[in-house]
């Protein structure tokens, strides 16, 4: 597994940041269904965490159905995962990301303002979210 990078410097505790990783590197497509994860002790060897840290993100992965444990078979990635599901680095949804890059790429080619745009989006989720 390719290491996850972690940043000193992001406000994410140390198993966020693993958790993130792994779901980056899930919903870019390098870690498929039943690709196994590396061993806990492992991966917090490469990463020069305890191994305890690098076992709560397994479990949190877990928690969300994004990874299942099988003994001594590891902890493998789970089958039936639609990677437009998943969060982003940001914590977006990756479909969400997606239109929104058509959406501001259209905007731009357009000439529309992207300020103008951001601030009607703004106040078009205020009115929706209001309304429901």
């Amino acid at each position: 597994m390719t290491t996850i990078e972690l940043d000193p410097a992001d406000d994410a505790p140390p198993y966020e940041q693993v958790k993130r990783g792994i779901i980056a590197r899930i919903a870019a497509g390098s870690l498929l269904p039943d690709d196994r994860l590396p061993a806990i002790r492992a991966l917090a060897d490469e990463l020069g965490l305890a191994a305890n840290t690098v076992a709560r993100a397994y479990k949190e992965l877990e928690a969300a159905g994004l990874v299942v444990t099988r003994g001594r078979a590891g902890t493998r990635i789970a089958e039936g995962i639609d990677p437009a599901d998943l969060p982003t680095a940001s914590g977006l949804a990756s479909a969400v990301v997606a239109f929104a890059t058509d959406t501001v790429a259209r905007a731009a080619r357009a000439g529309l303002p992207l300020d103008q745009l951001a601030a009607a989006v703004r106040d078009e989720v205020a009115r929706v979210t209001d309304a429901g």
